[in-house]
């Protein structure tokens, strides 16, 4: 008999606005909240999008907000944990909406084991992505591989936390974004992708799947793949 908490996986087309994603998550932590749904795991990519963390500071954004947001950009306040980070085409942004009460770990625990499904993901192709203390994320060597920066929403009807946003990798896209800013706050250490380190394309949709594979082994939970939907 399968015990493990289920958790629905929506690995979205295309790319999607950064907004409407957001309020998407507020919208299922309610859902899951009222015992209205399953915890769930929106994977997708991004258009070109920066989002600016509780702990981020205006002077780590480097470039002309006005010129970016004329040229189609979005530059999103949101109220995750961390810093100013880049999302876009090429990377895969993958944001878990669970019930801590259905995994065995804390909040500490919770943001190490999401370093492991990126870790374990990154091994399937040879790369060995690594913690690097005091710093939340995945690391190859000195250069980023994946950026994580979550929210604990308090439950009001179940009185429990339910998990928002989560990690962002680097699979093929366009690391001159980062320049533009001083990603999660870090001077000295320069981003990197799957692209850049293997020196070949890995398609977006295999790694995603090997993400939910991961997933399910590190968190014990057994995932359900549902159709993909529009967000506008």
């Amino acid at each position: 008999m399968n015990t493990k908490p289920i958790i629905e996986v929506y690995p979205l087309q295309g790319l999607i606005p950064y907004g409407p994603a957001w309020e998407l998550q507020k919208k299922w932590v309610k859902e899951i909240d009222q015992g209205l749904r399953n915890s769930s795991l929106l994977l997708l990519q991004h258009f070109p999008t920066y989002t600016m963390g509780r702990e981020g500071k205006e002077e780590h954004i480097l470039f002309d907000r006005e010129a970016f947001r004329k040229q189609g950009g979005e530059i999103a306040y949101v109220d995750r944990g961390g810093d100013v980070t880049y999302h876009g085409p090429g990377q895969i942004v993958g944001y878990p909406i669970i019930e801590l009460s259905h995994y065995a770990g804390g909040p500490h625990e919770y943001l190490r084991d999401l370093e492991e499904v990126i870790i374990r993901t990154l091994s399937l192709h040879g790369i060995r992505g690594e913690r690097k203390s005091p710093y939340t994320g995945v690391w190859v060597g000195d250069r980023k591989i994946c950026a994580i920066g979550v929210k604990l929403n308090r439950g009001v009807n179940k009185r429990q936390f339910i998990t928002s946003h989560g990690f962002a990798l680097n699979v093929s896209c366009d690391l001159t974004m980062f320049d533009r800013i001083i990603p999660c706050g870090i001077r000295q250490y320069p981003v990197t992708s799957i692209l850049e380190i293997l020196g070949k394309d890995v398609e977006i949709s295999q790694i995603t799947h090997q993400i939910v594979q991961q997933f399910n082994e590190v968190f014990g939970m057994t995932s359900c793949f549902k159709e993909s939907f529009l967000i506008s």
